[in-house]
């Protein structure tokens, strides 16, 4: 994978291989990255994982050989047992980079010390079909070069966009982190609605589905922004005019209110 050789990565450990750790997994696979160039450290390995050990995949070694990043990628409840493991790996020119929800880079400093290069990620779900985005910031010790290698990493799951500060974690969590919810919900919605005005459920999921996926697709293609696509679709006096009037009123405020509250839990379970 010339990507990440070019970026200075020779040998990976993965700590937790989840849906999110194993999406990472595929991406850096399909990229041309070796199976033996690559350590796993996990409890209950998938059936997939299990296959790439049979391909040179290091799985769950009794001793840890030097690495150039350590993902953590476990979830927060299991981090106080599992993330131990890597202090063998602290001061040795190791990157950490952590996709957990929640665990603040402080915490890691504890762990391996705080000249050690650590670096915060937020992903979200779309990352299992390489469509998510991805926040990032790093402490002091995480240089340029240190950040450059957390984006390639992590392009293996989508796009990735950098942070001013930590504290910003949180707003992210409340925006794209529990968004892909949100968007899944407007899609039951919109199907209830096609049902109360008479399409039959499967036609009407359908029809949400599909046109959630398509909007979304556009505007991403698009250089158009999405304030100016919602115009383009706008005909005065027309239909789709007649529901943006309602929606309008209403989703603004309903989004602010549900972002901030995201957000605020956010900030309750990091304490």
């Amino acid at each position: 994978m010339a990507a990440l050789g070019e970026a200075g990565v020779e040998n990976l450990v993965l700590l937790g291989c989840g849906k999110m750790g194993g999406a990472m997994l595929e991406g850096w696979l399909a990229g041309g990255l070796a199976p033996s160039s690559v350590t796993v450290l996990d409890p209950h390995p998938s059936a997939r994982v299990t296959e790439l050990a049979g391909q040179g995949l290091v799985l769950n070694p009794s001793a840890l050989a030097p690495a150039s990043v350590a993902i953590i990628a476990v979830k927060p409840q299991m981090m106080g047992d599992a993330a131990p493991v890597l202090r063998p790996l602290a001061g040795q020119g190791t990157v950490f980079v952590s996709i957990a929800a929640g665990t603040p880079i402080a915490a890691f400093e504890e762990m391996f010390g705080p000249a050690t290069p650590i670096v915060r990620a937020m992903p979200n779900t779309p990352a299992a079909v390489g469509q998510g985005i991805t926040a990032i910031i790093g402490n002091a010790a995480a240089d340029e070069t240190v950040l450059r290698m957390s984006e390639v990493l992590l392009a293996a799951i989508g796009q990735t966009v950098r942070l001013d500060s930590e504290d910003q974690m949180d707003a992210v969590t409340g925006l794209s982190g529990s968004g892909p919810a949100y968007v899944f919900h407007m899609i039951e919605a919109m199907a209830e609605a096609g049902v109360a005005a008479g399409l039959a459920p499967g036609l009407a999921m359908r029809l949400a589905r599909a046109t959630v996926c398509g909007a979304g697709a556009l505007a991403r293609a698009s250089e158009e922004s999405a304030a100016q696509l919602r115009v383009n679709v706008t005909s005065p006096g027309g239909t789709t005019a007649a529901g943006l009037g309602v929606l309008m009123a209403e989703l603004p405020d309903l989004m602010t209110r549900t972002v901030a509250a995201a957000a605020e839990r956010s900030r309750e379970l990091r304490g």
